[in-house]
């Protein structure tokens, strides 16, 4: 079932929101730019990641070194799921963080 436009937003607000305080409660050394529901989180050293919705698909997009990747919302797992790998977004931004930012942050509950 495809999730509804007003609650797709929700979802990603709400995400947007968790990310931001994880960001905002680490130690790093980040800038933080929420504008138009794109979230970008700048690390001290140069990199990003970008987190767009894509309303049309109803999809969480992230950009980052190591590629872009695109999530579904499982409503099952109430989780967003890569649409390739089926990975969790906590566990794949757990592991990007860490090739990144050299910085372990944990993603629990993403």
């Amino acid at each position: 079932m495809s999730l509804s436009e007003a609650r797709f937003h929700d979802l990603v607000d709400a995400t947007q929101q968790t990310l931001e305080d994880i960001f905002d409660d680490s130690d790093l050394d980040i800038d933080l730019e929420s504008s138009a529901g794109v979230l970008t989180v700048k690390f001290e050293n140069g990199t990003q990641l970008i987190f767009s919705r894509q309303e049309p698909l109803r999809q969480l997009w992230l950009a980052a070194v190591s590629g872009g990747f695109h999530f579904d919302y499982d409503e099952e797992s109430d989780r967003w799921m890569c649409d390739k790998s089926e990975e969790q977004l906590g566990e794949m931004l757990e592991r990007i963080v860490k090739a990144q930012a050299d910085v372990e942050l944990d993603f629990e509950g993403l």
